[in-house]
């Protein structure tokens, strides 16, 4: 990811972590009317012949739909929870990256980026100039850039071995 994406991205993170949580917390599979749509459309349309009893219809709908329901819940479930899982995993290299830069670098971006502070108002906060903020974030941005570097090469190396 482009590092100077990593900032702008950082509060959309934030959002889509509560939203994944949310949807987690409260998850109760796919609603029932989209599995019956799904089986409406998943099946031919048109005339058919009855081949067996109204019974046997009844019951092996109701055994499709079971199974059809229980793959969407799953389908659903794996879906949010691999997103969720990669969001965090995002925010917290993020946040550990931010942790390792040098000086006070650390301060400033988590001001910046995840106190959503105005420039003047950090240039307020830590006695220097806008300019110097900007400094502060083109520094910043390079210092992470090196870190995800290296992350990427570390998940690389694994891949090669």
């Amino acid at each position: 990811m482009e590092t100077e994406k990593l900032f702008k991205e950082y509060q959309n993170w934030k959002k889509d972590m509560g939203l994944l949580e949310f949807e987690l917390s409260r998850f109760e599979g796919v609603p029932y009317e989209d599995v019956i749509e799904s089986m409406c459309l998943g099946q031919p349309q048109g005339e058919r012949v009855q081949g067996g009893g109204i019974s046997d219809k009844t019951g092996n709908a109701a055994v499709k739909y079971r199974q059809v329901k229980e793959h969407l819940d799953d389908d659903w479930f794996d879906y949010l929870l691999g997103r969720y899982q990669a969001v965090k995993e995002e925010l917290e290299f993020f946040e550990y990256a931010v942790g390792q830069l040098s000086g006070r670098l650390p301060e400033v971006v988590r001001d910046m980026v995840m106190e959503d502070m105005t420039w003047r108002a950090l240039s307020e906060k830590y006695s220097v100039s806008e300019a110097m903020i900007g400094k502060y974030r083109k520094r910043a941005l390079a210092e992470m850039r090196e870190l995800y570097l290296m992350r990427e090469r570390t998940a690389g190396q694994y891949l090669l071995d």
